[in-house]
């Protein structure tokens, strides 16, 4: 039998590589700091945890949900136009089984075969892999040092622009830890009606932002609404990323769409983590900021640590991620890390697995506390590397 040779372009033998040897050091008794994939190591909050498990006592959250709860749909536009002063309906939302599988069927929804597509490089893998199952055509716009590794779209060419489908901006963005710049979102709104491009915003790191910036919404930008949808997500603001609590927010003709081929790939959202969800959405916001600070000293003791052995100061304005630049004018980001790994104990992400324009970089997950992270360091400094 022969499968679709669109698998062939989903391969994880990045991650496999690094993992069994992972597993082969850890058993000869070498000390690991794994900081390469990004599980949040803090804990959830009790309040989700008891919704979960009151809910999951009553027999008829069992069943097929079918739909999302009005409550919880409401509860996110309660929450939009609280945290992001934006103003939704209930049929500008719908839940999604995390971002990643929102924007891994998305796609399918808007493309027909052959239809462009503009994503970033470096980009988060699903933001391709997405577009390829829909049988679009992806183009990247690199995401650079020159432009603060923030989208610049005066480099798109035109004719390309003219043909494309949608655009997919991120941020905070996932890997390269850029945030979105007073006006920056302005330009992609005024680009986005120019030529007829659906904007679709991954927002899943709002909440993790440093220095005092503040993470907002792109559908708070005059215009957004009529022009894009934004995936929202619970997973690391509230440590809950195995429950797959995301929503896709924004124009209603867009989330029809979505919600219609959702139809014929599952029953809903199981009703016990709907409740969870709404949990999130009621509760307390104290621990969420909070959270945010431990990310910023992880994130001061990292960036600093590394610039005080010799590398370029990495960028880390916001997510749980910091990107760097890997020393000594070395360009192979898979070698090293395998090389990281195998002097240092050091695992973190080769930039390539983002895309072409990630090669000569590495990302680093920021799910160590500081202490660790500067234990981490100092054996990357005693490795030589």
């Amino acid at each position: 039998m022969q499968f679709s040779k669109r698998l062939d372009r989903f391969g994880d033998e990045i991650f496999s590589a690094l993992n069994n040897r992972r597993m082969e050091l850890e058993a000869q008794g070498m000390k690991i700091y794994n900081m390469s994939v990004g599980t949040p190591d803090f804990k959830t909050p009790e309040y989700i945890k008891k919704a979960v498990a009151e809910a999951a006592m009553d027999d008829d959250n069992w069943k097929y949900s079918l739909r999302d709860l009005p409550e919880l749909l409401e509860a996110v536009c309660t929450y939009y136009k609280k945290r992001f002063d934006v103003e939704l309906t209930p049929d500008m939302v719908m839940t999604v089984y995390g971002s990643q599988e929102g924007m891994g069927h998305l796609g399918m929804a808007l493309c027909d075969e052959g239809d462009t597509v503009l994503l970033p490089d470096p980009c988060y893998p699903v933001f391709a892999a997405g577009s390829l199952m829909a049988g679009a055509v992806p183009y990247y716009y690199p995401l650079v040092a020159e432009h603060d590794f923030l989208p610049y779209v005066k480099g798109i060419p035109e004719e390309v622009a003219k043909k494309a489908k949608y655009m997919v901006v991120s941020l905070p963005s996932n890997p390269v830890g850029s945030i979105a710049t007073p006006g920056l979102y302005e330009e992609i709104v005024e680009f986005a009606k120019k030529y007829d491009i659906l904007i679709i915003h991954d927002n899943a790191y709002s909440d993790i932002i440093f220095d005092g910036a503040f993470g907002g919404s792109f559908l708070a930008t005059p215009g957004a609404k009529e022009i894009g949808v934004e995936f929202f997500s619970l997973s690391k603001s509230f440590n809950v990323t195995g429950a797959r609590l995301s929503f896709l927010a924004g124009r209603p003709d867009v989330i029809a769409a979505l919600r219609k081929l959702r139809s014929q790939i599952d029953f809903g959202m199981f009703l016990p983590l709907q409740k969870a969800a709404l949990s999130a959405l009621q509760g307390p916001l104290d621990s969420v900021k909070e959270q945010c600070q431990m990310y910023q000293e992880r994130r001061d003791a990292l960036c600093q640590g590394l610039r005080d052995i010799g590398w370029e100061l990495p960028n880390g304005k916001g997510t749980m991620f910091v990107w760097a630049k890997i020393p000594g004018g070395r360009t192979d980001s898979m070698a090293f890390c395998m090389e990281l790994m195998e002097k240092a104990g050091v695992i973190v992400t080769p930039g390539a697995s983002f895309g072409p324009h990630g090669e000569g970089y590495v990302r680093f997950a920021l799910v160590l506390p500081p202490e660790k992270i500067r234990d981490a360091v100092e054996a990357i400094q005693k490795s030589g590397l």
